[in-house]
């Protein structure tokens, strides 16, 4: 698995631009408008049946009727996000300065008008317009972004009636597994509702400025160019992750799609919103997967919140907060959906005993 995300990291910085082309390795999912549009399939497979069991008309058709509630439920949040931004004279080959044109998703996060998108949408940005279910289109003001995260907040002063927010799912309970329903903007295709199941969970992304984005979400529904920004609900309408990458030899869907945690775009969305720089929680170690699970301390750095809170290298984490840490991996996870100044509760293995450490996280510069 070290070596997939090692390979996921190195082939998403080519492609992590507004407009980006389709391409081998991980890409990102606005759409170019000058691309030509296609049919988009919707998968449904995802289902609601007991794992191990043989899935019968009737459950199937329950699952159906759930994504098409879901769909109901949700369309009218999920809205299009055309950005327009100036080419530098460099990029022209007939010199002067050109317009480029792309899409991409994003949805109504709260009633004051915020909406939730991928920074690579709206990256380099000279004006934004969002279009509503109902066809309205306002224009955006882009409030923030964090490029470490790829989460972007654009406002809009639209009628409270449009104002219809999503709920957040806490995205640390995903399991593999589990029936998810994404909803997007694949080639300008509006509304395009797509299911599937979350394939992984925990697996490491590359954010357009090569940070790494700790904690997102696979899954095997359709999404394509145009679904970044847009997002991945779990079944019981709420959303779990907001759809940004996919992986693809074609550039096309090829069933490995990836979705920035609910957690981490929470966190960093109301920091955006409050009018404050993004902070991103530390803990101040290096770690590596334990042999029996959790996340072995290779070592501390110095006056971090590690090592103020008395953590030494052989300590093995294996909860935080009474949340079970399998590996490293989750481990950076579950920190990077915190804030500085949370204070944490690490259940920790030492010398065969099992203890408690209470840690401040800090501020990853």
């Amino acid at each position: 698995m070290e070596g997939n995300r090692k390979r996921i990291a190195a082939l998403i910085a080519a492609a992590a631009l507004v407009g980006g082309g389709a391409g081998a390795g991980v890409v990102a999912l606005s759409h170019d408008s000058g691309s030509s549009t296609a049919a988009t399939v919707s998968n449904t497979s995802g289902s609601t049946s007991t794992s191990g069991s043989t899935p019968t008309a009737t459950n199937v058709a329950s699952s159906i009727s759930a994504i098409g509630q879901i769909a109901k439920n949700s369309l009218k949040s999920v809205v299009e996000i055309d950005s327009t931004s100036t080419a530098s004279s460099n990029s022209n080959p007939f010199g002067g300065s050109g317009k480029q044109e792309a899409e991409g998703t994003g949805w109504v996060y709260d009633t004051k008008g915020d909406i939730v998108t991928n920074e690579h949408v709206v990256d380099g940005a000279s004006s934004v317009t969002v279009k509503f279910s109902d066809g309205s289109t306002y224009k955006g003001t882009i409030v923030g972004t964090d490029t470490s995260t790829d989460v972007a907040v654009v406002h809009v002063d639209a009628p409270a009636s449009k104002l219809v927010p999503l709920e957040l799912a806490d995205s640390s309970t995903a399991q593999i597994g589990d029936g998810v329903v994404a909803i997007g903007n694949p080639f300008g295709l509006d509304g395009t509702v797509t299911a599937g199941i979350v394939s992984a969970v925990n697996r490491e992304i590359t954010a357009p400025d090569g940070t790494p984005i700790e904690g997102a979400i696979q899954t095997d529904a359709a999404i394509n160019h145009g679904n970044s920004g847009g997002v991945l609900m779990n079944m019981d309408g709420k959303v779990i992750g907001v759809t940004s990458q996919i992986q693809s030899e074609s550039g096309g869907n090829d069933g490995v799609g990836f979705a920035i945690p609910s957690n981490t775009v929470r966190t960093v969305a109301d920091q955006i919103i409050a009018g404050g720089t993004v902070q991103h929680a530390l803990l101040g170690i290096v770690a590596s997967d334990a042999q029996n699970g959790g996340a072995k301390v290779q070592s501390v750095t110095a006056g971090t919140a590690a090592a103020n809170a008395g953590l030494k290298a052989g300590d093995v984490i294996t909860g935080v907060d009474g949340e079970k840490v399998a590996d490293s991996a989750q481990l950076r996870a579950i920190i990077a959906g915190h804030k500085p100044g949370d204070k944490v509760t690490l259940t920790v293995s030492r010398d065969g005993q099992t203890t408690t450490i209470h840690a401040t996280l800090g501020t990853r510069s």
